[in-house]
C-alpha cells in the first residue's frame, strides 16, 4: 500500500471517528443540559424595576438577594443551590407582569414565584402561578382578594392585606383627629380596597365621608384633587397613594398648606416615600409594616448590617424584609418537607411560623390557614421631619397592633381555598 493510499485511510479513519464524536455529542447534549438545569433551585421575581414603584420592587430584590446568599451558605435548598431569577414586571403594565411570569414558570422552569408590588399584578400572576401548580409568595401586593375572594391554594402574602392596615389605624385617627374624612385614592385594585377599608371603620363607628378623589397611577400633579380636598373641609385627608405617586401628593399637599389647616394621614407608609420627601412633608399618621429600629429583636442588627452593605449605607426598609423573608418561607418549608412539590408545600406553609431570625418583629409571625396571609406585627405612629439618633430615623411607633387582631376573620375574607383533586 503506498503512502497516499494509507494517508488517504487515515484521513477517512478520523472523519468517522469525529462523526461519531458528534453524534454522540448531539445525542448526550440535552441529557448534559438537564443535568445543569436540575443543580440549581430556581426562585423567580417578577416585579417593577421602573416606573412609579421601581424603588419598591428593586428593594425586595435586594432583599430577595440577601436571604439567597444566607440560604446557599447554608447548603441551600435540598442541598442544591439556589439562584434568583428577576423580571420586570413594570409599575402599571399587568399583561407585560403576566408575561414575564408565563416565561419564569414555562421557560425557565423556575421552582418558586415571588410577585408582586402592584396589586392588580399579584392578582393576576397569582391565576398564572396556579395555572403551574407553583408555590407562590405575594411580597408587596396588598388588595384583600389577593387571600381574600381571588385567594389561590398555592399563594400566601407576606405583606398586610389593607384591611389589616386600615383596621389598625383608624380608631387612632377618629379618636384624635376627627371622623370627617376625605380620602385621596389611586384608582386601582390596592387604593380601592383601602378607601373601602376605612369607609367600613366610619360607617360602623358613626363617621362621614366628605369626599373621595380618584388619582391615575403615575401622576405627578395633584393640584386639583387637593383644591376638592380642601373644600370638603375635612377633619383628616387620607391619602392612599404609594410609591413615587405618595412622594408628590404629600409633597403637593404640603406646599399648598393642607398641613396646616387637616390632619395628613393614611394607611400603608414606606420609608423610601419618607426619604424622598423634604423633611417638611414628612409628616403625618400612618401605618408601618415592619421597621427597622425595634429594640431587643433577635437577628435584626445583623440584617440592618447587612442591607447597609448593599445600600451604600442606608437602612432596611419594609420592602428589604418583605424579599427577605419571602425568599426564606420557600428554603424554610422545602428543606422542612424534603420536596419541590407545590401541593405538599402549601399544605406545610399552613399555620407556618417564621422563626425569630427571619420574622425580625415581635410576636408570632405565622402564616394563617384558611387565607394563607402572614400575621405580622403592624407598626402605628407617625412621621418626624429628621431622625433623633439617626437621620432614617424618620418614624416613630405609637403602638404595635398584632396582625391577627387587625386582619377580619378567615370567614368573613370571602377566601375559600379549593386544594386540587
Amino acid at each position: 500500500m503506498t503512502d497516499k493510499n494509507r494517508s488517504h485511510l487515515l484521513d477517512r479513519r478520523i472523519v468517522i471517528k469525529a462523526a461519531a464524536a458528534a453524534g454522540v455529542a448531539q445525542v448526550a447534549a440535552p441529557f448534559v443540559i438537564s443535568a445543569r438545569a436540575a443543580d440549581t433551585v430556581k426562585i423567580g421575581l417578577d416585579n417593577p424595576f421602573t416606573g412609579t414603584y421601581a424603588e419598591l420592587g428593586k428593594n425586595e430584590q435586594i432583599g430577595c438577594q440577601l436571604a439567597i446568599e444566607e440560604i446557599n451558605a447554608k447548603g441551600g435548598i435540598l442541598g442544591r443551590q439556589v439562584e434568583l431569577l428577576s423580571e420586570d414586571s413594570t409599575s402599571a403594565d399587568t399583561g407585560a407582569a403576566v408575561q414575564k411570569a408565563r416565561k419564569l414558570l414555562q421557560r425557565d422552569k423556575v421552582d418558586f414565584l415571588l410577585a408582586n408590588v402592584n396589586s392588580a399584578m399579584a392578582l393576576a400572576t397569582g391565576e398564572v402561578s396556579n395555572e403551574f401548580k407553583t408555590l407562590h409568595i405575594v411580597t408587596g401586593g396588598h388588595t384583600d382578594a389577593v387571600t381574600g375572594k381571588d385567594c389561590h391554594w398555592n399563594v400566601f402574602r407576606v405583606c398586610n392585606t389593607t384591611r389589616m392596615e386600615t383596621n389598625s389605624v383608624s380608631s387612632t385617627l377618629a379618636s384624635k383627629y376627627g371622623k370627617k374624612w376625605y380620602f385621596i385614592t389611586p384608582d386601582y385594585a390596592f387604593g380601592h380596597t383601602l378607601q373601602q377599608g376605612f369607609e367600613a371603620y366610619l360607617k360602623a363607628n358613626g363617621g362621614t365621608e366628605v369626599g373621595a378623589s380618584l388619582t391615575p397611577l403615575g401622576a405627578t400633579d395633584f393640584s386639583s384633587y387637593l383644591i376638592q380636598a380642601q373644600s370638603a373641609n375635612p377633619d383628616v385627608i387620607l391619602f392612599l397613594t404609594a410609591g413615587q405617586d405618595a412622594v408628590n401628593s404629600l409633597k403637593q399637599a404640603v406646599q399648598f398648606g393642607l398641613d396646616k389647616r387637616f390632619h395628613i394621614a393614611g394607611a400603608q407608609q414606606e420609608l423610601e416615600v419618607l426619604e424622598g420627601l423634604p423633611p417638611e412633608a414628612r409628616i403625618g399618621t400612618w401605618v408601618f409594616e415592619w421597621y427597622w429600629n425595634q429594640p431587643n429583636i433577635k437577628g435584626l442588627p445583623e440584617f440592618v448590617a447587612a442591607i447597609r452593605k448593599r445600600t451604600g449605607g442606608k437602612v432596611p426598609t419594609a420592602r428589604h424584609w418583605f424579599g427577605y423573608a419571602a425568599t426564606w418561607t420557600c428554603a424554610l418549608v422545602a428543606n422542612e418537607k424534603k420536596t419541590l412539590d407545590g401541593v405538599t408545600l402549601a399544605k406545610a406553609l399552613e399555620g407556618f411560623a417564621l422563626p425569630p431570625e427571619i420574622a425580625l418583629m415581635p410576636n408570632k409571625t405565622y402564616y394563617r390557614a384558611g387565607d394563607h396571609q402572614l400575621m405580622p406585627t403592624l407598626y402605628v405612629g407617625h412621621a418626624v421631619s429628621k431622625g433623633a439618633a439617626d437621620p432614617e430615623d424618620l418614624f416613630v411607633v405609637d403602638q404595635l397592633v398584632k396582625g391577627d387582631e387587625a386582619a377580619l376573620p378567615v370567614a368573613e375574607t370571602g377566601c375559600t381555598v379549593k386544594w386540587p383533586a
